[in-house]
């Protein structure tokens, strides 16, 4: 079960890192990654979820994906413990974006994501053990620039999937990699922040938003970040060296 023994401070916000143990896989096919956004969407939630509220969750979110509804219908009742900013999810790490609005939110929401997803893939799989890293990472947001930054490589992380080497050595094809960001990786939250329906009840986008300069912001941050292909030495500093 992930957990960290910080203490989180309410109405602050978080990167947030949870890896597979021992850099594992955590999602093996389409399904799981569709469990993964179940699960960061009903363990939101101060109150035990019910086995006929998750039925419900999973069926609109089936729905969804045949083009007949959306999870943005349903009624949301939670009373939740974290606002999710963004998320991205890689084959063997997910990241997330948040802001703690209940006591100890940010500890318990990973907890019960951790606990949960980690069981059914034990089930699925016929396995036994760990299935995440026994602590995730976390990285306070201190300013603006330093949200900004945040929010463009969580979105850019998938681009490593067609351009392994990007970090090292910049990115080769800006406009097919704008397109795969845009257009083909439905793993994200950069789809419902540049205005096209994905996941759109799972994330609070307002506040980033306003930061970035709306929807245009948004896809400019990205869009001149992927061309110009700069601040790469930026992200180690600002965003993925914890010593913690």
């Amino acid at each position: 079960m992930p957990y960290r023994k910080n203490q989180f401070i309410n109405n602050e916000i978080y990167h947030v890192i949870l890896r597979g143990i021992d850099e594992n896989a955590i999602f093996k096919n389409i399904d799981d990654y569709y469990r993964m956004i179940f699960s960061i969407y009903e363990f939101n939630n101060t109150i035990a979820t019910t086995i006929q509220n998750k039925r419900e969750i999973r069926m609109n979110f089936k729905k969804k994906n045949r083009g007949r509804a959306s999870i943005v219908e349903m009624i949301d009742e939670r009373d939740k413990l974290v606002e999710i900013l963004s998320f991205c999810f890689m084959p063997n790490h997910i990241h997330l974006l948040l802001r703690q609005i209940k006591d100890n939110g940010i500890t318990k929401f990973m907890a019960k994501v951790g606990t949960g997803y980690g069981g059914y893939f034990n089930r699925k799989y016929k396995r036994k053990g760990y299935v995440f890293q026994n602590r995730f990472k976390d990285i306070p947001i201190k300013d603006d620039n330093q949200l900004k930054i945040v929010f463009i490589y969580i979105h850019a992380n998938p681009i490593s999937l067609i351009e392994p080497v990007w970090k090292e050595k910049g990115i080769q094809y800006p406009e097919k990699v704008n397109n795969f960001l845009e257009e083909k990786y439905k793993w994200s939250s950069y789809a419902d922040y540049i205005g096209k329906k994905n996941f759109p009840s799972v994330t609070e986008r307002e506040f980033l938003l306003n930061v970035i300069g709306g929807v245009e912001g948004c896809k400019e941050a990205i869009n001149n970040w992927i061309m110009h292909k700069n601040d790469l030495h930026k992200f180690s500093n600002i965003l993925l060296d914890s010593k913690k």
